[in-house]
């Protein structure tokens, strides 16, 4: 077995690594970009070396500075997670001519597969359906606006050598042929350092579901069941699950088996995922191979008990496969959720900045469920513009899906994420949204489930009554904790009254309060009561609560006269007064927020690429704007309504924090 390996990657895939390498008594090596200098794997690992800047193409995907810090350091494997040069023969072809061992599939089946439009000729060939698609190279826009029209919108634009989203855009006219052929290249060149594009119909109502392979040098080769990757948003995936709730087991054998044998037609070695788009009647059309370890990979661990990392260091020694089809049996389902550092309320735009608070949650049995945090960040790390914006991946495993949901709507409510804008809340609302529940699922569900983007979950009355009723009791907690200040004035005791009023989410409550040791029962003016139990104290951050006898799980902020409530995706105030308080708290005017209608902000820390328009020019709505990358990804700003451009305050160059002004319109 090896002695010691490098990881030619960085964040939580770097760090899961790590720890398979450590429990199979292998050292370890970390490398690291400038913005990485404390990182997490940095931390880790037994050893690190520093590689360059902070940008990916002058660190990470520059091969001389990876095969330097192997020299250095004698690692005689390299595994290279998932992104950066996974896929990348050249540096397979690079550590083949060192004599040191990628921890992946031959370099040929990297070129044979990796590539999008080899592997689906190489399909195509082994008599394996293919969604319809032009496989050549495409010179430009023009070109690309032509086949789009000769496959027929809408079209999926994509990076042949992309992965995880990025190179990648649905187009459904020959305006978005046009700037999404322009955006994917530019992407793919920044983030793969290959601008190759091809175009493919873009099949509507489709599922994404993949099929995880195992195979070894000695011409053994296994599938372990499926992944269902059909939440995604900007062809990004969010949540997976396995098994899929769609597939029946027929299908299931039939997509493993071809999996297999198309893996095996390219005499491919180690773990690779072959990906479907799949129809309303379970038909399935080959998309492509991944030639790597999936991001989402943990929850067919959970569901196989089998250690894909592992399996893959192994396979890279030269060692057989001891699992066989046979022995691959699915127990239970599996979640997987990724935390991103996008603002869901900014319309997930991402977001970067020092975690001032990060606690997840115990990976201990919750609700029923196993919970799984794998992560590369810590509290007090920073989280940069350089690099993509996953900063953990939470999964939870369960007997059926549904106790696996329930633990992971409890994980969700636990997880403390403070100091950046991220996707907690949207994760939570998706995992109580009903379609979803049902598994009745598309790649379209975030599409057609949040149209306008998401502006927090919306709590039914039960919810709201069973949050207020916890909040009184909170707060009277609270008040008896000040009544026994010390250094009080004689006669000046202060009594806490039972009386209280509740006011969330525009209801108003009036409450009474039957107080006991570690709970309370809180009585509405209908009639109805609610029993709470708990040993929060103010100051805590979380607050886990037992309600009318089932879990509730609170993240608590304080505000004036109350808390900052956040649970189940929704983001709340919560106020508790008394009676003569709320009387006079309804009299007080509201707030309202600036007028911002005629000024272009810039929706988070990014950089102007291009801007589109000029001073007083005339702009219709939908007219793009600017474009501002950020985090590999770029965004084109579009105008909201028509106006004439009065001003232009930043240009290409330019590095904006969130909510500068880059144009202002009369």
């Amino acid at each position: 077995m090896f002695k010691k390996i490098l990881i030619a990657n960085r964040g939580e895939i770097a760090c899961r690594v790590i720890k398979t390498a450590r429990q199979m008594g292998i050292q370890t090596v970390a490398i690291y970009s400038d913005a990485d200098r404390n990182a997490l794997h940095v931390r880790m690992a037994d050893e690190a070396v520093h590689i360059g800047p902070p940008p990916a193409n002058e660190s990470y995907i520059v091969i001389d500075k990876v095969m330097d810090a192997i020299r250095q350091t004698g690692a005689e494997a390299v595994h290279p997670g998932y992104g950066f040069l996974s896929e990348n023969a050249k540096f397979a072809e690079a550590l083949e001519a060192e004599g040191v061992v990628f921890v992946g599939p031959p370099k040929k089946a990297i070129e044979a597969m990796g590539d999008k439009i080899t592997s689906k000729k190489l399909a195509q060939e082994a008599g394996v359906s293919t969604v319809p698609g032009y496989m050549g190279l495409i010179k430009d826009a023009e070109d690309a606006v032509k086949i789009s029209n000769q496959v027929g919108y809408p079209v999926m634009i994509k990076a042949s050598a992309g992965g995880g989203g990025k190179g990648m855009r649905i187009a459904w006219n020959d305006d978005e042929a046009r700037e999404g052929f322009q955006s994917s290249k530019n992407e793919a060149a920044s983030s793969f350092g290959d601008d190759r594009i091809f175009i493919e119909k873009f099949v509507t109502q489709p599922r994404h579901i993949e099929i995880q392979v195992l195979c070894d040098a000695h011409g053994n080769g296994i599938y372990l069941g499926e992944r269902e990757c059909s939440i995604q948003r900007r062809n990004q995936k969010v949540i997976e699950e396995a098994p899929s709730p769609f597939l029946d087991e027929e299908t299931r054998k039939a997509m493993g088996e071809q999996a297999v044998a198309l893996a095996q037609a390219v005499d491919y070695t180690s773990a690779g995922t072959v990906e479907f788009i799949v129809d309303g009647d379970r038909n399935f059309y080959f998309l492509e191979m991944n030639t790597r370890l999936q991001v989402e990979h943990p929850v067919t661990e959970l569901i196989t008990g089998v250690d894909l990392v592992e399996q893959m260091i192994r396979v890279a020694n030269g060692e057989p496969l001891t699992i066989k089809q046979s022995d691959v049996k699915l127990n239970g389902w599996a979640m997987e959720c990724r935390l991103y550092a996008e603002d869901p309320y900014r319309n997930f735009l991402p977001s970067i900045g020092r975690l001032t608070r990060y606690r997840p949650p115990e990976e201990v049995s919750v609700a029923g469920a196993i919970v799984r945090n794998d992560t590369g960040v810590y509290e007090g790390g920073e989280i940069s513009m350089y690099y993509d914006p996953m900063i953990a991946k939470l999964c939870t495993w369960g007997p059926d899906r549904a106790a696996s949901i329930e633990g992971m709507r409890v994980a969700l409510d636990s997880f403390e994420v403070e100091g950046i804008g991220h996707n907690l809340p949207f994760l939570s609302a998706v995992m109580d949204h009903p379609k979803f529940a049902s598994g009745d699922i598309t790649t379209a569900f975030i599409a057609e489930e949040y149209p306008d983007g998401f502006e927090g979950a919306e709590l039914d009355e039960a919810s709201l009554r069973r949050i207020a009723a916890s909040c009184a009791a909170m707060h009277r907690v609270a008040e008896i904790r000040r009544t026994r200040i010390s250094g009080r004035m004689d006669n000046h005791e202060r009594k806490v009254g039972d009386d209280w009023n509740v006011a969330v989410k525009g209801s108003s409550y009036d409450v009474i309060i039957a107080a006991r040791r570690g709970g309370a029962t809180v009585t509405f003016a209908d009639g109805g009561s609610v029993d709470v139990a708990s040993d929060w104290t103010p100051g805590d951050h979380l607050a886990r609560l037992d309600v009318d006898g089932a879990p509730l799980v609170l993240k608590v902020g304080k505000v004036s006269g109350g808390f900052r409530i956040r649970s189940r995706g929704a983001d709340l105030k919560v106020h508790v007064r008394t009676p003569r308080q709320a009387e006079l708290a309804a009299r007080m005017p509201e707030k309202l927020p600036p007028d911002t209608s005629k000024l272009l902000l810039c929706p988070m820390p990014g950089l102007i690429v291009k801007v589109n328009v000029e001073v007083g020019e005339e702009v219709q709505e939908g007219q793009a704007l600017c474009t501002v990358e950020a985090m590999k990804m770029e965004n084109i700003l579009r105008a909201e309504k028509r106006a004439v451009v009065s001003a232009i305050n930043a240009g290409p160059g330019d590095s904006l924090a969130v909510d500068e002004v880059i144009m202002e319109f009369e």
